[in-house]
């Protein structure tokens, strides 16, 4: 029989707890910001038993983003808490990142009272009264939305939205406060089939499965087979297929900006960078292949680039991945990555003992204008973190000149994650996802970003240094959006510009704000080398403003090509 004080602790589980509960079977941490109407689910993450650590950030967009990070490295769920109102409008941008990179976050939103609703709630987005809909407006960022309104729903809610977003989220639960703070019932939870939501992201199309292998069959080991791998890849953790399947099929492997890490960089089979950030050795190969394979990439505008004509020649195109393709393909072979990769390789023929596959030789790198302004190159900056990198550091990048510079340059080390977000492209995602990765993989991170995204959510470093996360953030700092200042003078008459800044002194601001972590500032490759050496065995963050010249040319291929032009 129980006692009253067992009695009394039951009945203080809360509707909060139950979802800490839930969460934390897919999840150590809960990345946020506080606030009113979600303070209870943060009041039970300092309850509960479960190794789960509760993360504050500095805006809602960086915690969404740590999210994001923790989830692409280690293929966990990533889960994200907001207030409601301005923090759950907050939110949006990253999650959209999120939802077109098939990322799998669970955003757990605070709503005000249903019992205010329509009434004039402070923060009101129940859609009444004139009032944004918040179930509509994060629909449209989510594969789920769904308003928790009864306590008895909590299980069933938060069990099929983690399902949702591990199938390639995100997913959102709207919380109202008054729900959240509710003893758990005893007894009345709801069935799944009552709470069933959610909507399929993969189009219908007819199986192609017997077709698929049928022409793998056939082409392989007729001439070059040409693999393009991408960010598929690492959600379904497939490397090793991927890797048991081009030694099968002898084939050569390239991969999309957004892949680097799904193949071996130091592989003798390895092609280098498909699309506009990468090498022209690409298209050269596809030129000559029998067979190419998509695996794991719809083939977007940013993997595609410069490689249309190659495609459409190319004799069969065979695409294994979750979602249709962007381009022509003979086959689409869906399903389970893993599985389809092995089945793939099982279908080739046994290649004869004389057919070797065409080297990839990677081609040299792109080739830009030499740039005279003041301050390191990009190529020889990224050198200069390539020859410290050691195996099992991850590197997260943002998006703009210096993200190109990354993608083009820089090798992926052995056992490490490289990520960019190009999905959106949202500036300033680098500095929450390498907090979150790094907090998810417990090792040291590189952020690589620019001065434009650091004064968008740069301030995210604010949190490695509570957190004491070790996270490497290299700044290059040419006081300009530099991408932009590229595009004005390119396709426009380039006489007047937007897009530079006056000058700022961030590494200098940085040691001023945070006298406890390694700042510098630096302005020669000299001086950048000695301030990674200098840093190479901190235990917490780390961070190194580097000057750049904002008219340099990235490596990135539409601007060559209009260059040429």
């Amino acid at each position: 029989m129980e006692t009253a004080s067992e009695t009394a602790v039951e009945y203080r589980k809360t509707v909060a707890d139950r979802i800490v509960d839930l969460v934390a079977e897919h999840s150590d941490h809960v990345f946020g910001v506080g606030g009113a109407n979600i303070e209870d689910l943060y009041d039970a993450i300092h309850r509960s038993t479960a190794p789960i650590t509760g993360i504050v950030a500095k805006h809602e967009f960086g915690a969404a983003t740590m999210a994001d990070g923790y989830a692409r490295t280690t293929n966990r769920l990533g889960v994200v808490a907001a207030t409601s109102g301005g923090g759950a409008l907050n939110l949006i941008a990253a999650l959209g990142e999120s939802f077109d990179s098939r990322v799998p976050v669970l955003a757990l939103v605070g709503q005000p009272p249903l019992a205010l609703e329509g009434h004039g709630a402070f923060q009101d987005t129940g859609g009444g009264a004139g009032r944004i809909d918040a179930e509509r407006l994060f629909g449209s960022v989510a594969r789920c939305c769904v308003k928790l309104t009864r306590p008895e729903d909590v299980t069933a809610a938060v069990e099929q939205a983690i399902a949702v977003a591990m199938a390639g989220g995100p997913a959102v639960l709207l919380l109202p406060k008054d729900i959240q703070s509710q003893p758990m019932p005893d007894a009345g939870f709801a069935t799944r089939d009552r709470l069933l939501f959610g909507q399929s992201f993969v189009r219908d199309q007819p199986d192609t499965q017997d077709e698929a292998l049928v022409l793998v069959a056939a082409a392989a080991g007729t001439g070059l087979t040409v693999i393009v791998a991408g960010p598929e890849v690492a959600r379904a953790d497939a490397r090793a297929e991927l890797l048991i399947m081009a030694r099968t099929l002898r084939a050569v492997v390239a991969v999309t900006p957004d892949a680097k890490d799904a193949f071996p960089n130091d592989h003798p089979l390895f092609a280098g960078i498909a699309g506009s950030m990468g090498h022209p050795r690409v298209a050269e190969l596809l030129d000559d292949a029998a067979l190419c394979v998509l695996v794991g990439t719809q083939m977007p505008v940013m993997a595609r680039a410069g490689l249309e004509a190659a495609l459409a020649n190319c004799p069969t195109v065979l695409h294994v991945g979750a979602e249709p393709a962007f381009v022509r393909v003979a086959a689409w072979l869906r399903g389970p990555l893993r599985t389809r990769l092995v089945e793939v390789a099982s279908a080739a023929a046994p290649v004869g003992p004389g057919y070797e596959p065409l080297r990839p030789i990677l081609s040299p790198a792109l080739r830009v204008p030499a740039a005279s302004g003041p301050g390191v190159r990009y190529r020889d900056a990224i050198e200069a973190i390539n020859a410290r990198l050691t195996p099992g550091t991850d590197v997260v990048v943002d998006a703009g000149n210096t993200g190109a510079a990354a993608v083009h340059h820089l090798p992926v080390p052995p056992d490490s994650r490289f990520v960019i977000a190009l999905g959106m492209g949202g500036m300033g995602y680098a500095f929450g996802a390498g907090i979150g990765s790094a907090l998810g993989r417990r090792r040291r991170t590189f952020v690589i970003a620019g001065d434009g995204a650091y004064f968008m959510h740069g301030h995210e470093v604010h949190t490695a240094v509570e957190q004491h996360v070790p996270v490497t953030f290299v700044i290059f700092n040419n006081n300009a959006h530099a991408m932009c200042v590229t595009r004005e003078q390119l396709y426009y008459s380039g006489d007047y510009t937007y897009n530079r800044f006056g000058p700022a002194r961030i590494g200098a601001a940085v040691a001023a704000m945070f006298p406890r972590i390694p700042a510098y500032s630096t302005d020669t490759r000299a001086a950048f080398e000695a301030a990674l050496d200098e840093t190479r065995d901190a235990k917490g963050p780390v961070f190194i403003e580097i000057l750049c010249d904002p008219d340099e040319i990235p490596p990135f291929a539409p601007f060559l090509k209009e260059i040429t032009a």
